[in-house]
């Protein structure tokens, strides 16, 4: 993604990783690092052991050369189970911090800890992000890492300050057929690319917003409140890569319209009876949110948000260049300078090409890591978050990535109040985006 520039390294070892590494040489490629420090254990703490945050615990205890020390949950049992599993890994048990609201703080306040995994609700992410980097520890954010232009830029101008790396964890970045297609564009096989589109789409009225018998989880006040799209970064995590944004090129501006609100209201009629609370309620959240960017360069990427109608999982990724395009939907491609001649007006099956240009992340990862949590884009995200952190270098989704992908949802929510008019996009590399290099899954 984007050129990872050379940390602050007096700042960072102020922080707690002074501790941990000592006079470790930060740099965006790590040679330097001695053989023994590049397989040295890391110290990593969770702070959100719900669902998720167990999910990514027990990720984290399957790589090799972690510890846990701590973990922290402001809910106790959320904790007590975190910590019997890492009991059950044959780990020592971490201690643990609960009990209020600045409790992550002390968490993050050790000495021992060198990164933290961030898995609480959306409105934590960045203040502990922040807190995290300011007290010297990684920061692996769950996404999206941000809600609004101020915390976009919260994260930016504290990672610039103290030097820290803050990464969003997010894991279709780490697909294997996007992995594979970022390979198809770095060897030209789609020409210049032109356009892109990428989408969110799976139906989670019934299970992640509520229960099935409509019991409000902590993300449901986020539909009633607000009209954005709430939730790009699982379309935009591949498609930064694919088009070289913040290295090469960058957003400009952004356009967005909302349908009406009518899906949630259609769904609790159905399954709780149309006088039902739930059925009757206002819901600010529009069914779909069509947002298309205008890159600095002149090109278009299109992402879309819906995941309030009947849909089976979908994401609908599909780049287009001089030279053809790949279509996730119809996993298929079509290559001017690759389809045979008999096919040059049809599709081709996208397994070959997947096989061709599998990325070497995928290729080195055990049968343990592909079997893992989403396919094992958890086990491979982590794995690179670990070494970066390890190897003290920066994380393969930084800040700038971070930042971009989340700021569709505060520009969405504005252009959306505003009839849809165009949003001038920040510019979180402040200009360095025509002089930055790709750095994100490089191959040798």
């Amino acid at each position: 993604m984007s050129q990872h520039s050379e940390l602050d390294r007096r700042t960072f070892l102020q922080g707690g990783l002074a501790t941990a590494v000592g006079a470790a040489v930060l740099s965006a490629g790590g040679q330097a690092a001695s053989a023994a420090e590049k397989t040295r254990p890391v110290r990593v703490g969770v702070v959100g052991c719900g669902g998720r945050g167990q999910g990514l615990l027990a990720v984290l205890l399957a790589l090799e050369g972690i510890e846990v020390p701590a973990l922290c949950d402001i809910h106790a049992g959320h904790l007590a189970a975190a910590q019997d599993r890492v009991e059950k890994a044959g780990r020592k048990r971490p201690e643990g911090y609960s009990g209020d609201e600045d409790a992550y703080k002390r968490f993050m306040d050790r000495d021992d800890l060198e990164a933290v995994i961030i898995a609480t609700p959306w409105d934590w992410h960045t203040p502990m992000a922040v807190y995290a980097m300011r007290a010297g520890k990684y920061a692996g954010v769950e996404v999206p890492a941000a809600l609004t232009f101020q915390e976009c830029w919260d994260l930016v101008n504290t990672h610039e300050e103290t030097g820290v790396p803050c990464m969003m964890l997010e894991n279709w970045s780490f697909r294997r057929d996007n992995l594979a297609v970022l390979n198809m564009t770095r060897k030209g096989l789609l020409g210049q690319l032109v356009h892109c589109h990428c989408a969110h789409s799976h139906m989670c009225i019934d299970h992640w917003f509520w229960d099935r018998q409509g019991n409000p989880r902590w993300p449901a006040r986020y539909l009633i409140e607000r009209n954005a799209d709430q939730y790009p970064t699982h379309s935009l995590g591949p498609v930064l890569s694919w088009m070289d944004i913040n290295c090469g090129d960058a957003f400009d501006t952004m356009t967005s319209t909302a349908t009406s609100s009518i899906g949630i209201n259609a769904y609790f009629a159905r399954t709780l009876g149309p006088d039902h609370p739930l059925a009757r309620q206002k819901y600010a959240q529009g069914d779909i949110v069509t947002s298309v960017v205008r890159t600095k360069r002149g090109r278009s990427i299109v992402i879309n948000y819906d995941m309030q109608l009947p849909r089976p999982y979908d994401n609908r990724w599909l780049i287009q260049g001089t030279l053809g395009l790949y279509d996730e939907v119809r996993s298929s491609v079509h290559l001017v300078e690759r389809t045979p001649e008999p096919q040059q007006h049809n599709w081709e099956p996208f397994a070959p090409y997947q096989e061709e240009f599998d990325h070497a992340w995928w290729k080195a990862m055990g049968a343990d890591g592909a079997v893992a949590t989403h396919g094992g884009t958890d086990y491979l995200e982590l794995q690179q978050f670990v070494n970066a952190v390890r190897r003290r270098t920066s994380p393969p989704i930084d800040v700038y990535d971070s930042a971009t992908m989340c700021v569709v949802i505060p520009a969405s929510e504005r252009s959306i109040a505003d009839r849809g008019a165009p949003i001038e996009c920040p510019d979180f590399t402040r200009g360095k985006w025509q002089s930055r290099k790709p750095t994100f899954a490089m191959e040798a």
